[in-house]
């Protein structure tokens, strides 16, 4: 019988353990004391013996992946695979899948959620009241305000549209933009240097590839507006948290509104924690309820199709060139 290990978050329920059983597979998750994100050295150790893997952000790097001869893939949970040396595995033979179109939702409601705070003061307000202070602060209105999307996937999208209910002017810069979507919404798609100059909020909805890796830089903070904010739920290799806390200090920009860092969990030590004008929160943009089933069931189904000699194509982000992949290989 084939074994499948889970290492993602919160894998302890879900369905993809009736979902795998059924497909003939022995299913285990990694100790509740373990936390691979935490302990990455430890993957080797965790994953050795299994065939396959619903994997969490632990890294898949090559060094790790040649200890690993029996595992044949990698099924993420989520849409980001940066973690995942895809070279590697395409020269190893593993498939890594993703389960795409599952938490669009949930990653804009967190956008928008970051949005809010910042813009209504919500953490200051918090603790004012919590301290016995009662305190008025005039804040810019974010109906008629302009959001500036970076990157218009499925989540993009889903910004967009309720940015649109929100009473905001939408920009979006996308390298392939679905210029369908733009034109039924209205979404007006710039260049990068229009979108940051124009925006009032960035919101970054991009995946880390070496041509995004800290897209938001010093240079490109300088061209955002200032007293503008900064959205990042997409991937914390999209922005240099040195600069910018450089330009949140010197209040170029109001605020940021941050899920997702270099460095996971954020260390207390951070300068980002000491920032009045930051709103925090520990990754969890893409996880809902109704997210965290569907992206484990098709995390398992993706698994199942492949032992079963499917091919789930819009799922599979590496070996583009291979068309005899089978289980028994």
């Amino acid at each position: 019988m084939p074994r499948t290990i889970c290492t993602a978050k919160m894998c302890e329920f879900g369905p993809h353990f009736e979902i795998l059983q059924a497909g003939g597979f022995e299913v285990a998750t990694v100790p509740a004391d373990v936390d691979l994100r935490k302990e990455p050295h430890r993957v080797v150790e965790q994953v050795q013996g299994y065939e396959a893997v619903i994997a969490g952000a632990e890294p898949y790097t090559r060094e790790v992946l040649e200890q690993l001869p029996d595992l044949k893939v990698i099924s993420r949970y989520g849409v980001g695979y940066d973690a995942v040396d895809l070279e590697a595995c395409d020269d190893l033979g593993k498939v890594v899948t993703i389960t795409p179109g599952v938490n669009h939702h949930s990653v804009a409601e967190q956008a928008f959620a970051l949005i809010m705070g910042i813009a209504r003061l919500s953490r200051s307000q918090d603790q004012a009241v919590r301290s016995g202070k009662w305190e008025w602060h005039l804040t810019p209105r974010v109906w008629g305000s302009t959001i500036g999307i970076m990157g218009m996937g499925r989540i993009g999208q889903a910004v967009a549209t309720r940015a649109i209910g929100m009473g905001m002017h939408v920009l979006a810069y996308d390298p392939y933009p679905n210029t369908a979507f733009a034109v039924k919404h209205q979404i007006k798609l710039v260049a990068l240097d229009e979108l940051l100059k124009q925006s009032d909020y960035v919101t970054l909805h991009l995946p880390v590839t070496p041509d995004t890796r800290d897209i938001i830089n010093r240079d490109t903070l300088a061209k955002m507006k200032p007293g503008s904010v900064l959205i990042n739920t997409a991937r914390g290799g999209l922005v240099d948290e040195v600069a910018l806390v450089e330009a949140l200090e010197s209040g170029h920009l109001r605020g940021a509104g941050l899920d997702v860092f270099k460095k996971e969990p954020l260390t207390v030590e951070s300068p980002l924690i000491k920032l009045e004008n930051v709103l925090l929160s520990c990754h969890t943009g893409g996880l809902d309820q109704e997210s965290h089933r569907d992206a484990y069931a098709m995390a398992a189904q993706n698994i199942v199709k492949l032992y079963q000699g499917e091919w789930p194509e819009e799922c599979v982000v590496n070996l583009k060139n291979t068309t005899d992949w089978n289980w028994s290989r």
